[in-house]
């Protein structure tokens, strides 16, 4: 089938493979310490799972759901004997639980890389129709999750510490009327990240699109059998674990797709390191004359 998506690399991914291989011992995360909201299912459960495979020593899950989050413990701890895994029913737009979470996994320690995945879809009108304080709400639960998540973490972040903002193509095409709350959330959550990066420049900030993946929110809207297409979960899991290495640094800031071949970004390192591609911003002038950098913070 040909690749449902446009991208820049000649390969379009469904599935992991050897170059995002959380085993390669480039891609060791050993001794790490991890975090994972919306850890219980899906693209963060497995992503906690790649991350153990690639050696982390300390991964917390935090999410809603207490069960999801303790089955996904027991079965990273079965596998994975040298990775402690630390889990927290936590709902991430309550300021205080996420604070007091954060505080009590990282105690005296530094977290290493945060995955922030936790995400609604919100109300599934076009703004024609929806609810305007469902509309708002989506928005709001979205982007205060990110917040408050954002604020605890900086405050126990490692000086070298990498985040990915697990995002959607919807904050930059718009992929159906009905996802308009999302859409906007989704762009402002990535604008918050990226005010982040601007304001910490040691810390790796990366947005993705994760693919199209047979997850409880894709299950809420109709699932990808109605899409007509699916992307392996592994694919963004062990796509997250490349981020966080030092293979990845070439794309810190970047908005990119888990289904870009990353032996080909890796050959374009230079080209795209040095100009705007995979930045969302204005296009023209001056803009995509490579990265302006405003006079007063040169």
């Amino acid at each position: 089938m040909a690749p449902p998506f446009p991208g820049p690399t000649s390969i379009y991914h469904d599935n992991t493979y050897e170059s995002i291989s959380p085993t390669r011992p480039e891609l060791s995360a050993k001794g790490k310490t991890v975090v994972v909201t919306g850890g219980g299912t899906g693209i963060g459960a497995e992503t906690a799972r790649s991350f153990a495979a690639a050696g982390a020593s300390r991964i917390a899950l935090f999410g809603r759901r207490e069960q999801p989050l303790l089955d996904t413990k027991a079965s990273i701890e079965q596998k994975f004997r040298g990775t402690e895994v630390f889990v927290a029913s936590t709902d991430v737009t309550a300021k205080s639980q996420v604070d007091s979470t954060f505080a009590k996994f990282a105690g005296e320690g530094k977290i290493d890389v945060l995955i922030s995945n936790a995400a609604v879809t919100g109300p599934l009108e076009a703004v024609k129709d929806v609810d305007t304080k469902k509309f708002l709400e989506g928005v709001h639960t979205n982007l205060a999750g990110n917040l408050y998540v954002a604020q605890a973490f900086l405050r126990h972040a490692a000086e070298d510490a990498v985040v990915v903002e697990v995002n959607s193509s919807a904050a930059h095409i718009n992929i159906a009327p009905a996802f308009a709350s999302y859409s906007v959330a989704k762009l402002a959550v990535f604008r918050l990240w990226d005010t982040i990066a601007f304001a910490s420049p040691h810390i790796r900030v990366y947005h993705i699109q994760p693919g199209v993946v047979d997850t409880d929110m894709n299950r809420g809207v109709g699932g990808v059998a109605a899409i007509g297409f699916e992307d392996h979960v592994s694919l963004p899991a062990n796509f997250n674990v490349w981020l966080a290495s030092p293979e990845a640094v070439f794309l810190k800031g970047k908005f990119l797709w888990a289904n870009w071949d990353v032996d080909e970004l890796k050959a374009k390192a230079k080209e795209i390191e040095d100009s705007t591609r995979f930045d969302i911003q204005l296009i023209g002038w001056p803009f995509q004359e490579g990265k302006w950098v405003p006079t007063w913070n040169a």
